[in-house]
């Protein structure tokens, strides 16, 4: 168990945060002592990692769960204070001069937390469709962009089988008909996870589901879930496709003017006293 226990540590910190789920596949890889492809081995890893935590031997931060989340209006104590957040807050919009722009649309909501350092960074929408999307998501995202008339690049990540990829192609599906309805270009791009992802990075794999007719349509003799893929090697691809479209030297320069843009607001922020007495 402590052999198992310092496994999960170490990985967990130097490439949080990650999810239970692919902390139990990468110590299924590693061949960590007790752990199998069982149900019974991801309880297991549930249990220690939760054990570690409050352990304080684990960091909490270094566990992702977008799966549970609170809403509540942002509200100030005084328009100092409004402007000092506003100023720490401040983002500029990365993508209002390039032509085209571009959202990351992922299957799981437990995977958010791992890949949004990569979508905040870049100021792309992190899309989360839990599975198939529904027809009301699919509709809100394109109206969004109807008075944007660049082409919109949506780039999917997903299981690797059946259900994955006819979540794919349905989620596909319905981006192109409203694309069409609200006059959106919308440009389709599977990011992953695919064959060539699994024999790459050896991937974890499991037999493919067989019970229905559905099922036995998949043309391959594995099935891989997205998960599996190590969580560097997920940030790594999504910032590989957005950097395509943003380079590293652009992306530094947006950078340096957002940095600029914050300290003017700052500024502001420590005058809002003196315009606060003189009222």
């Amino acid at each position: 168990m402590e052999e198992r226990a310092q496994f999960l540590i170490d990985y967990a910190n130097e490439h949080g945060p990650v999810t239970v789920r692919g902390l139990y596949y990468q110590a299924e890889v590693h061949g960590v002592p007790g752990i199998d492809k069982t149900d019974a081995s991801y309880a297991k890893v549930q249990r220690q990692v939760l054990a570690l935590r409050r352990q304080d031997r684990l960091p909490y931060r270094a566990i992702a769960d977008a799966t549970r989340w609170m809403r509540k209006p942002r509200s100030h104590d005084s328009i100092e204070e409004a402007l000092k957040e506003t100023a720490a807050l401040y983002r500029r919009n990365l993508w209002r001069d390039l032509p085209i722009s571009v959202e990351i649309w992922l299957e799981k909501d437990a995977l958010a937390g791992v890949i949004y350092p990569i979508t905040e960074a870049f100021d792309v929408p992190l899309m989360v469709t839990r599975g198939f999307s529904s027809e009301t998501f699919a509709f809100e995202a394109v109206a969004a962009r109807q008075d944007d008339d660049r082409p919109c690049l949506v780039y999917y990540l997903g299981d690797f089988d059946r259900a994955g990829h006819d979540a794919r192609d349905s989620l596909r599906e319905k981006l192109h008909r409203f694309g069409s309805e609200f006059g959106v270009q919308i440009e389709f791009i599977d990011l992953g996870i695919n064959i060539g992802h699994v024999i790459a990075h050896n991937l974890p794999t499991r037999d493919p589901k067989r019970n229905t007719a559905a099922d036995k349509n998949w043309p391959f003799h594995i099935a891989c879930e997205l998960d599996a893929m190590a969580p560097g090697d997920m940030r790594a691809l999504v910032q590989t496709a957005l950097e395509h479209h943003l380079p590293e030297h652009e992306y530094r320069v947006l950078k340096v003017a957002e940095q600029s843009e914050r300290e003017l607001i700052t500024r502001w922020a420590a005058l809002a006293p003196e315009h606060e007495a003189a009222r």
